[in-house]
């Protein structure tokens, strides 16, 4: 499960970073993205999936994470 950091860019779209992989892309869907829920699956613009525990807040970015890949 890698850390992942996810930020707010200039353009207001959240980008994905996995330091140890080097791989940044932008986030394309959050399955959960309201106040009271926040997380889950997560589709990149690249294609590639990720999963983050669903959290109870919306938290404030930049933050890091653990995700795990799913797979297609």
């Amino acid at each position: 499960m890698p850390k992942i950091m996810l930020r707010r860019t200039e353009s207001g779209s959240i980008s994905f970073y996995v330091p140890k992989k080097d791989l940044e892309a932008e986030v394309k869907t959050l399955e959960f993205s309201s106040a009271e829920k926040w997380g889950g699956e997560i589709e990149l613009t690249d294609g590639s999936r990720f999963y983050v525990e669903p959290l109870n807040y919306e938290p404030k970015l930049p933050v890091t994470l653990r995700a795990s890949r799913v797979d297609a």
